[in-house]
C-alpha cells in the first residue's frame, strides 16, 4: 500500500505540509487525479495510517489526520526528504536540508509534537521553485 505512487506523498503532505481535506490534496503541485486520491486516501485509512474526522463547524467537510501509526513513518520520511533533496531537484533551499540532517532528532520531536497538539502548521515551508542541488 505505501508502495502505491502516491501514498508516501499523501503521507508526507499530512506531516510536514499541513495539509489535511481532499480539496488541499487536490490543490497540490502533484497534480494527482480525484479517483486516484479517492482511492489513495481509502486504502491508508483502511491500513490505519490516516484517519477521516468530520470537521466540526461543517460535519460535510472530512479532514484527514495521521494516526499514531502514520506519524511512526516520520523517521522514514524525514530520511526520503533529505535523500531526495540531496539527490534531485526539490526546490528545498540547502539550508534548510542541511539544518534537517544536523538536528535530525529534533526536526522528529517538532513533527510528533505538532501530531499530538493537531498544529497544522507547516512543519516545511513551500519552496519557490525547483533548483538543482549542488553537494
Amino acid at each position: 500500500m505505501l508502495g502505491d505512487r502516491w501514498s508516501l506523498l499523501i503521507v508526507r503532505d499530512l506531516m510536514v505540509r499541513g495539509l489535511r481535506t481532499f480539496k488541499e490534496f487536490q490543490g497540490s503541485s502533484e497534480g494527482i487525479a480525484t479517483n486516484i486520491l479517492a482511492d489513495r486516501l481509502q486504502k491508508l485509512d483502511a491500513a490505519g495510517i490516516i484517519m477521516a474526522e468530520a470537521e466540526e463547524k461543517d460535519g460535510r467537510r472530512v479532514n484527514y489526520r495521521l494516526t499514531e501509526k502514520g506519524i511512526d513513518l516520520a523517521p522514514v520520511l524525514l530520511e526520503l526528504l533529505i535523500w531526495g533533496a540531496r539527490h534531485e531537484e526539490t526546490g528545498a533551499p540547502c539550508a534548510l536540508i542541511d539544518d534537517m540532517e544536523k538536528n535530525r532528532e529534533g526536526v522528529l520531536a517538532e513533527a510528533r509534537r505538532r501530531w499530538r497538539e493537531r498544529d497544522l502548521t507547516p512543519l516545511l515551508p513551500p519552496f519557490k521553485g525547483k533548483k538543482e542541488r549542488k553537494r
